[in-house]
C-alpha cells in the first residue's frame, strides 16, 4: 500500500509513479490490485469499548491496470492528476518534458468493479448501555487549509496565485 495521487478520467482512475517503481511494474504485468481512498470524518465514541467506531467515506476499485504509454494520453492523465489536486494549477506551471514523461509510469484502472462504503452518525450502543453514565457521541474531524508557505528559493515578487490561496477540497475555483 503506497499513497499516491490519482484522478478520474471518464470510467477510469489513473495513478502515476517512477518508471522504476516495483509496484507499478507489477501492476502493468497484470497483478490484480485494489485502489482505496478513505476519508475519516470523525471518531465515534460509544459507551462501551466494543462499539467505538469511525465515521468515514471510502471507495475501493478492484481490477488490473493498463499502462498508458501513448505520449498525449499519458500527458492528459498527468495533467488530470495535477488538476484534481489543485484545480487551476496546470495553467501556471511548466508541462512535463520528454525526459520526465519517460521517467514516469502511468497506469489506469477501469471502474468496472468498485465499492463505496460510508458510516455517519452517533454510536450504536447495546440498548442496556444507553443508561450508563458515560459520555458518548461524535468527535468530528476535518481537513482544513492552512496558509500557504512559499518555497524559500521562490523569486521575490511572485504573488500567491488565486488557485492556491482560494483552494478548498472538493470545490473547483473556476
Amino acid at each position: 500500500m503506497i499513497p499516491t495521487a490519482f484522478a478520474r478520467i471518464g470510467d477510469e482512475v489513473v495513478i502515476h509513479g517512477s518508471a522504476a517503481s516495483r509496484m507499478l511494474k507489477a501492476l502493468v504485468a497484470g497483478a490484480p490490485a485494489c485502489l482505496t481512498v478513505t476519508l475519516v470524518d470523525g471518531l465515534v465514541l460509544a459507551r462501551s469499548a466494543f462499539h467505538h467506531s469511525m465515521n468515514y467515506r471510502s471507495v475501493v476499485v478492484l481490477g488490473t491496470a493498463r499502462e498508458i504509454r501513448e505520449p498525449r494520453e499519458k500527458t492528459r492523465a498527468l495533467d488530470a492528476i495535477v488538476e484534481h489536486i489543485v484545480p487551476g494549477r496546470l495553467g501556471s506551471v511548466r508541462g512535463a518534458s520528454d525526459h520526465e514523461l519517460r521517467a514516469t509510469r502511468v497506469v489506469a484502472f477501469a471502474l468496472d468493479e468498485a465499492s463505496a462504503k460510508l458510516r455517519a452518525g452517533p454510536p450504536k450502543d447495546d440498548e442496556a448501555d444507553y443508561a450508563l453514565p458515560v459520555w458518548a457521541g461524535e468527535l468530528p474531524l476535518r481537513l482544513t487549509t492552512l496558509p500557504a508557505l512559499a518555497d524559500p528559493r521562490l523569486t521575490p515578487g511572485i504573488p500567491l496565485p488565486a488557485h492556491v490561496s482560494a483552494w478548498r477540497r472538493g470545490r473547483r475555483q473556476d
